[in-house]
């Protein structure tokens, strides 16, 4: 019997997701390179592994999100996304409801320009603009 606050792991769950986190990695690195190596592989990694992020895997693309906690609110971001278009827009339909049962009232995506038409085709809306100013 679990103690209260505890966790019963399937362990043989673990071969398989570790199997999907690395079938998705090529689709994660070249990500984390365009974003400008703003985070490591490990990082994220260690993200997944904690529950701190999550992976959509498909057969063609993965997103990776994490929940982001406001003082009125919490929202799901989609920290990175990649593989097939095609593939990745359909899941946002799927992350949209998980999303809700979390209890986050929207999700934010930071990401190329390029990403703004084929996602307002799917319902995303621009909201603000990052700016970067290096040093």
């Amino acid at each position: 019997m679990a103690q209260s606050g505890t966790i019963n792991l399937d362990v043989s769950m673990l071969d398989t997701v570790n199997s999907e986190i690395e079938r998705c990695r090529p689709w994660i690195e070249a990500a984390l390179k365009r974003s400008g190596d703003l985070n490591t592989w490990a990082e994220v990694y260690s993200g997944l592994c904690s529950g701190k992020m999550q992976l959509w895997p498909e057969e063609r693309g993965c997103i990776i999100t994490e929940i982001v906690v406001y003082p009125n609110t919490k929202a799901l971001h989609v920290f990175l996304a990649g593989g097939e278009l095609d593939e990745i827009l359909q899941m946002t339909e799927n992350v949209k409801e998980w999303a809700r049962k979390q209890g986050c009232s929207f999700a934010s995506f930071d990401g190329r320009f390029g990403w703004q038409k084929p996602l307002e085709k799917v319902g995303w809306k621009p909201h603000s603009i990052t700016m970067h100013l290096e040093f």
